[in-house]
């Protein structure tokens, strides 16, 4: 345990800047301190007492939700999550009950990972391993995120996404980057993710004076 708390420590020294000592983190890092106690509470949650689950498990959600109120992040017992978990800023952020996290995935503030059904069933994702979901976007839905791929900020994914991918838009829709993903996701250059609406607009813009000089052309020969 305590070798796993040192490796989140480092997971988080290298991919946070603004990091500058252990302290803080242990102090003022809501991120890790909901993961610490989610893991806790993970193992917890899978020890069977048989006809007393229902009360003990109660008892495990209400300290989940005692770790919401301080730290505005809510993941859910049942959850499962990789190695190398890194929530950035973390308020808002919500994990829902049969969510699957792979190992070096990193969130950014006001994620969900939510479900779409009422069923009792696997109706939260499944996120690969190296994997940046940007602040705000919505993965909704049993579907997998597989690994390398970026998750662009406010985006809304419903689908299932190949590795080596980057995820834009509402609904999401997806780009190739020809295997430079790797240094996006190590970086965090979210400034190197598609514009879909701006390259859209950009082809429309030209599509119309194309339209307009031909016109201009048969006029003038008319």
């Amino acid at each position: 345990m305590l070798k796993q708390i040192q490796e989140e420590i480092n997971n988080i020294r290298k991919k946070d800047p603004a990091c500058k000592n252990c302290f803080g983190i242990w102090l003022y890092y809501p991120g890790f301190q909901a993961v610490l106690a989610h893991r806790l509470l993970h193992f917890l949650w899978n020890i069977n007492l048989g006809f007393l689950n229902c009360f003990y498990r109660t008892i495990i959600c209400f300290l989940q939700y005692l770790v919401k109120i301080v730290t505005n992040i809510e993941i859910h017992p049942a959850a499962v999550i990789g190695k190398n978990f890194f929530i950035d800023h973390g308020s808002g952020v919500v994990i829902g009950e049969t969510t699957i996290i792979g190992d070096d995935v990193v969130l950014y503030q006001g994620v969900t990972l939510g479900g779409v059904s009422t069923k009792n069933e696997k109706r939260h994702p499944t996120l690969g391993n190296n994997i940046v979901v940007g602040a705000g976007a919505k993965i909704l839905g049993n579907i997998t995120i597989s690994d390398y791929v970026q998750v662009g900020a406010n985006s809304v994914v419903l689908k299932d996404v190949p590795s080596h991918s980057t995820v834009v838009g509402i609904p999401g829709r997806i780009a190739k980057l020809n295997g430079e993903l790797e240094d996006i996701i190590d970086n965090l250059d979210h400034h190197k993710t598609p514009d879909f609406l701006g390259a859209s607009l950009e082809a429309l813009t030209k599509k119309i004076e194309d339209l307009e000089q031909e016109i201009k052309d048969l006029k003038a020969k008319s």
